[in-house]
């Protein structure tokens, strides 16, 4: 820790400057490569249950505990991004992708392979909250939509890696598609992580404090409370977005369509995520982000009713991309909350708490909706879980967005 400081900062000019935008571009192929920690358990799901004989709730309990390993990495490697920088963080999150991906490869059982995903979700983890955290702090004016463009990686990854593992998992199986991410993840990361030596310029301190602590006495609001009812939309919104994007290969399986149609499923979802996330940064800019976040969790409520009518092969290609429209901008905008409530100085930890929140209601949505599938023997009770969670966010959205609005009205992030 001691020989961080001699990482030079940027200056303050760099804030919403050419040199945020270049850092960006380089965050962004960051959070692609990174993030196939995340999507790579759903598109073997289905070859894994077979070769080691489990029910589909024991088949979900690795993509479970990679949520887990993705979450505590955010909570952990958040604190680190605030203490030293970004660079420790990706550099320790690409040898647990190397080292997880290599390793799970090997094993012969499932439960040995539920805890190296473990291990590959910390590591994806630093691609995302630590990255976030970062740019936040090198942007004002146009904070989310660089926020959103961030997290975009997330979902460009989930477009991207499916139909990628393709190439060598219908061929060799899907120990030799773990070998190939693992190469793909040390030797293309690992160059990139050099562009982001300097850490953020200085932020204001006390002036943008003092203006943030005004925000949330006028909302009769104190940071802990609108972290904790922060974090437990996030806990909602996300058991219910969890239910499509987890078991939408092995749904489009039990369907008759088969794991080639449902990998291809996850592209026009993640695609609209993508899509709805940059939309959602922009509109966070000019209406804020409780707003933005009230809006997404709408939509998704709607778009993930419209699956249970809809089951044909047409209609679902069109659910999953509108379903993708309407949440992927849901979880960047709790992070441009947090930025503008919240301590900047604070911001990796805090935006990582709220994050984990999140990533935990994907880990328990995707193992709830295994058990209830093992349970009534089809997802349709499942997707009804999910309304219900969605409809508890929804409830705690309205709940922060009318109490800013007895304040007053909520301040744009550019005006930050």
């Amino acid at each position: 820790m001691r020989g961080m400081p001699r990482i030079p900062h940027g200056r303050p000019d760099d804030i919403d400057g050419r040199r945020a935008w270049l850092r960006l571009a380089a965050c962004m192929v960051l959070a692609t490569l990174g993030s196939v920690g995340m999507w790579s358990i759903v598109v073997v799901m289905p070859a894994v249950q077979a070769e080691f004989g489990v029910g589909r709730g024991e088949a979900s309990a690795p993509y479970t505990l990679t949520m887990l390993g993705f979450a505590a990495g955010n909570v952990l490697l958040g604190r680190i991004t605030d203490r030293a920088g970004v660079i420790p963080p990706l550099l320790g999150g690409i040898a647990c992708l190397g080292l997880g991906y290599g390793c799970a490869a090997a094993v012969g059982a499932v439960t040995p392979f539920a805890i190296l995903q473990g291990v590959i979700g910390f590591g994806a983890a630093a691609t995302f909250s630590p990255l976030i955290a970062d740019l936040s702090h090198w942007f004002r004016r146009r904070r989310g939509i660089a926020v959103a463009a961030a997290a975009t990686g997330n979902y460009v990854a989930g477009a991207v890696w499916p139909l990628a593992m393709q190439l060598t998992l219908s061929a060799h199986g899907w120990r030799v598609t773990y070998l190939v991410i693992a190469a793909v993840c040390v030797l293309l990361m690992t160059p990139l992580v050099l562009r982001l030596r300097p850490r953020p310029p200085p932020h204001p301190g006390g002036a943008e404090a003092a203006a943030q602590a005004r925000r949330l006495s006028a909302a009769g609001l104190t940071p802990r409370s609108l972290q904790v009812l922060l974090a437990i939309a996030g806990l909602g919104c996300c058991v219910a977005m969890s239910m499509p994007q987890v078991h939408i290969v092995a749904y489009c399986v039990d369907l008759g369509f088969g794991v080639a149609r449902g990998s291809e499923m996850l592209a026009p979802m993640l695609a609209g995520g993508v899509v709805s996330r940059l939309a959602s940064g922009a509109l966070a800019d000019r209406f804020g982000a409780v707003r933005v976040l009230l809006a997404g969790s709408v939509l998704q409520a709607l778009s993930l009713a419209a699956y249970i009518p809809f089951d044909g092969l047409a209609s679902l290609y069109l659910v999953s991309a509108v379903f993708g429209l309407s949440q992927g901008g849901i979880v960047p905008s709790y992070a441009l909350i947090v930025r503008e409530y919240l301590p900047a100085r604070e911001a990796g930890r805090r935006v990582g708490v709220v994050m984990t929140m999140t990533i935990i209601g994907m880990a328990a949505g995707g193992w709830l909706s295994g058990a209830i599938y093992d349970l009534t023997g089809s997802y349709r009770a499942a997707f009804l879980n999910g309304i219900a969670w969605n409809v508890l966010n929804i409830l705690i959205v309205l709940f922060i967005l009318f109490s800013v609005a007895r304040g007053r009205p909520e301040p744009a992030v550019r005006a930050a």
